[in-house]
Order: structure tokens, then sequence, then C-alpha cells
């Protein structure tokens, strides 16, 4: 690598770099307020807060490193075209195609940022996210438990308890259960346990009593037991882990779906498979865009007014390759092999910055000369 590619690649990384840690603390600072919200209100800690924060950053980075990097091309190019030095390389004798040389190698670092986000850290950091959701959801005693207090987890279910000791027992329990048309049931107990099963929490009363009022006749029924597990997870939305989506499962998952993960995710293999090639795209097209941001800046000359027009052409270039993506992106499921058509914004973008590289070294044609004014000798 030449000491003009070094040097115009370390300009690139240390502006990508700044412009990605700002873009991400924006991005992520407004989407920690609803989350911090939430989570706060239903009792969570700012352990458990910090905890979601750091894993929503993967989806997070992915979102912003094209800007970034589209930002960091533009603004490094004005400045560097505004000093002067990339009208001395060109006057040396560098083509464009020889200056965009450290671009495209950006581009391809960007490529690969973006390659180990899609395919590691962001369907990881999804899969860790459900699954600590359906966890909070299952502790029911951050929820609903309050000393002394009666408190309804859910309609027709009432719950008191006179103490939760150190060791997490819950003692003297009233447990009264509505929901039966049939007949109402109230639980009592010295003692209860929350318990974790398959297929959600359970509670698990000791040295209790079970009273059914049947609405039919009025006949009530008594039962004593030593112990008696009662099932809460019809008590709570969303206690149990969903069945995994799209988005959480592995690239390998995608390519070559089991029948059991075509079952617990309901997509077709098709579906399954336009998106693990979509992993692929998203990161081709961002290895672009700085291309295009440098391209359509070498457009201009020197001027002491700034490119101000060509990082308008620059915008508007990027704003076609991002609407070609949502185009192609609703097609994609709908047409045979659309799956192909998810590749054409990166293929589009590349053509984009090839033709700007190339119209940009054209020969600029000069302004004529203004004749003398009459009257003035030569």
């Amino acid at each position: 690598m030449s000491r003009f590619d070094r040097y115009l690649l370390s300009q690139l990384l240390a502006a990508f770099g700044f412009f990605s840690l700002v873009l991400v603390a924006v991005y992520w600072v407004n989407r920690a307020v609803g989350l911090f919200d939430r989570l706060i209100g239903d009792g969570q800690t700012a352990l458990v807060f910090a905890e979601f924060s750091i894993l929503t950053l993967p989806n997070v980075i992915r979102l912003v490193l094209p800007i970034a990097a589209f930002i960091a091309a533009v603004t490094v190019t004005n400045r560097l075209t505004q000093e002067s030095e990339l009208v001395v390389m060109q006057a040396t004798g560098f083509s464009a195609f020889r200056l965009a040389r450290p671009v495209l190698l950006f581009g391809g670092i960007v490529f690969a940022m973006m390659l180990v986000l899609l395919h590691v850290l962001v369907p990881s950091s999804r899969s860790v996210i459900i699954q600590r959701q359906a966890e909070i959801a299952e502790n029911v005693t951050a929820r609903y438990l309050a000393e002394g207090q009666f408190s309804h987890p859910a309609a027709g279910v009432t719950l008191y308890l006179r103490e939760v000791s150190a060791t997490g027992e819950l003692l003297d329990l009233f447990l009264y259960d509505d929901r039966d048309p049939q007949e109402s049931v109230t639980y009592t107990a010295k003692r209860a346990l929350f318990a974790r099963g398959d297929t959600g929490p359970k509670l698990i009363m000791f040295e209790g009593m079970a009273q059914s009022l049947a609405r039919q006749d009025g006949r009530l029924s008594v039962t004593r037991f030593a112990d008696f597990t009662f099932d809460m997870d019809g008590l709570m939305t969303g206690s149990t882990r969903p069945d995994r989506r799209m988005n959480e499962l592995s690239t390998p998952d995608l390519l070559w779906p089991t029948p059991a993960i075509v079952t617990e995710t309901g997509q077709s293999p098709a579906a399954l498979w336009l998106e693990a090639q979509s992993r692929f795209a998203e990161p081709l097209t961002a290895m672009t865009v700085p291309v295009i941001g440098f391209a359509a800046l070498l457009l201009g000359a020197f001027s002491r007014f700034g490119l101000w027009r060509q990082i308008g052409v620059a915008i508007a270039m990027l704003i076609v390759v991002q609407a070609l993506t949502t185009v192609t992106a609703n097609l994609a499921a709908s047409v045979p092999l659309g799956w192909l058509l998810i590749y054409l914004p990166a293929l589009a973008g590349l053509g984009i910055g090839v033709a700007t590289l190339w119209w940009s070294q054209r020969p600029r044609r000069l302004r004529p000369a203004h004749a003398p004014a009459h009257g003035v000798a030569a």
C-alpha cells in the first residue's frame, strides 16, 4: 500500500469512527429511553436495563454503519479537496480510479464489519433478548407479589401473602381463582415457593387447603394437601419463550432449514433462503456507499464556496440506492427467484460509483476568455 493510500485510509477510518460513535449514541439513547421506562416500570433493576441496552447495540450499529461510512467519505473528500491535496495528486497523474483505491479498501472494511454483525452478533443478540424477556416475565415475584397487599395477576385471580422470607418463601398465602365458569377455588397455604417449569412458572404450595364452590348447586368441597402445584403460566402473557423467528436463526439454519425449523418459524424454505441472502446483500450495498460519496465529490473542481452541489448529488445517489433496496425487498418475496433482486441495489451502487468516477476524469471544457474592452490599447 502506497503512502497516499495509507494516508487517505487513515483519514477515512478516523472520520468513520467518530461519526459511528455519534450516530450510535444518538440512536441508542433514543431507544434506551423507551426501554428504560418499560423495564423500570415493571420493577426491574438498573442492571437488567444495562443488559438489554447492550444487547440492542449490534442492531443499532448495523443500521448506522453505512450512514457513517457515507458521511466519512464525503467529509474527508471535501476537506482534502478544499486543502488542494486531491488536486495535487491528480496533477501528478493519479486517475479517479487510482484515487478511489483506498476508498474501495475502506468499503471492504465496512463490508467485513457488516458481515460479522448480520451473521453473528445481530441474530445472537436478538435470540438472547427474547430469552431474557421470557425469563423476566416469569419473575412474578417482582411483578405481582407485595407483602400484605392483594394483587390481581389476571382477571378473576386474587393473590395475597403475609410475608416473603429472606429465603424467598411465601408465608401464609391466599389465592382465589374465579376463572372457571363452573366453580371457584380458594387456596390457602402456610408456605409456598415459585419454581420454573418447562411451560412457565409454577406455584408450589405446602400444608394448605383447596375449597371448591360449585356454582350450579352451591356445593362446597374441601381438599387438604401436603403440597400442591398451581400452574401460573396462564396468568402471564409471554411468560414462556415464544418460537424463534427468522431473524434469530443462524445463517446455516436459514440456508439449510430442517422441517423442525420450518414448523417452528412458520415460514417457508423460500422465505428462510431469502432472509439468508439478505444478510449477504446488505453488506455488499454498504460497501458501495463510500465509493458513491467519494466519486460524486470528484465531479467538482476546487471552489472557495465548497462542494455543496456535489454533496447534494451524492445524497441523491444514496437515496436512489436506498429506494431501490426498499422496492426490491418488497418484490423479492412475491416473484420466482426473487432473492436475486436483493443484490440489485449493490450492483446499482457499484455501477453508479464506477460511472461517476469515469465521468469525473473527463476533460472539462474551459470557459472562453473575455475579449479586451474597446478603446484599451493592447
